[in-house]
């Protein structure tokens, strides 16, 4: 049977859909692990020297692990003022105070406990936190696409962003207990659809009214269901069990999709209505259109 030709400029051609923007690679990546394994040489060596520089090395030890610490934090908060059009500062600089800690963390593993010379420590302190703070730069100092006087509106859409991204971490956690790769890469799939709707919420928080719905009920539902078949999932493999939460998924990316499609011609239509208000408003006034 043969099928029907559709091209580009086919007049019954479909509406095309607007994609999700593709995810990004996150940062946190094998330099910060490198971070949490280079302490582990103080760990090694405490234990053969006497009391006070095994003290000193195991409090360098601690210092150099809250300073990894605080570095994958801080590109994890990088990674998510980043991924979005209109997003506040983090409130703690994490990795300004990493470079820091970094710093001090040598110093306390160089200082020799015989002499208490300075110098060692001092120029350990120097080269750490230099070479930390090249490596992975400083933290976002300024809030990103917040117009002047709408900070209100902005931090009203930031605190329902955020708390659908608390949803959808969850949902990520809950599903990889049940030990499906491919639902995994599913609900990462609807986290994307998700996300798209996030962002055209950013860049007009009118949007807001009628998509927090979505951004909280829908998506705390999604959340407790997840929970409820990964538990079930992992007692006693049901498969229609499995059938129910991908069907689940499935109603879910569409209607999101089908929500952001809406909001996004809505914005047109309104955008339309202005430009033809503007255009009655320069007839009157007697300024022709060429």
């Amino acid at each position: 049977m043969a099928d029907r030709f559709g091209g580009k400029y086919s007049p019954d051609r479909p509406a095309q859909t607007p994609q999700p923007p593709a995810q990004r690679r996150r940062r946190a990546g094998a330099r910060v692990n490198f971070l949490f394994l280079v302490p582990g040489i103080l760990v090694l060596t405490a234990f053969q020297q006497e009391p006070l520089g095994m003290a000193l090395d195991l409090a360098g030890f601690g210092t150099l692990m809250l300073a990894a610490w605080l570095t994958r934090e801080g590109l994890l908060a990088e990674d998510a003022f980043e991924a979005r059009r209109v997003a506040k500062r983090p409130a703690i600089p994490r990795k300004i105070f990493a470079s820091v800690l970094t710093g001090a963390g040598l110093a306390i593993a160089g200082l020799d406990p015989a002499t208490f010379s300075p110098l060692n420590p001092i120029l350990f302190a120097v080269l750490g936190t230099t070479l930390h703070f090249m490596s992975f730069g400083a933290d976002p100092l300024k809030d990103k696409g917040v117009p002047e006087g709408s900070a209100f509106q902005t931090d009203r859409v930031a605190r329902a962003v955020d708390e659908a991204e608390r949803h959808l971490a969850a949902m990520r956690d809950a599903i990889r207990g049940a030990g499906i790769p491919a639902l995994s890469r599913r609900v990462d799939q609807f986290s994307q659809t998700a996300r798209h709707m996030f962002r055209v919420v950013e860049d007009d928080p009118r949007d807001l009214t009628g998509a927090r719905k979505y951004l909280g009920v829908y998506l705390l539902g999604a959340r407790d269901a997840t929970s409820q078949f990964a538990d079930l999932y992992a007692r006693n493999r049901n498969e229609e069990a499995r059938a129910d939460y991908e069907a689940l998924l499935d109603d879910l990316e569409t209607t999101f999709t089908a929500r952001t499609n809406k909001m996004l011609l809505d914005d047109k239509s309104s955008l339309d209505v202005e430009i033809e208000v503007l255009r009655d408003r320069l007839a009157r006034e007697g300024v022709n259109r060429t």
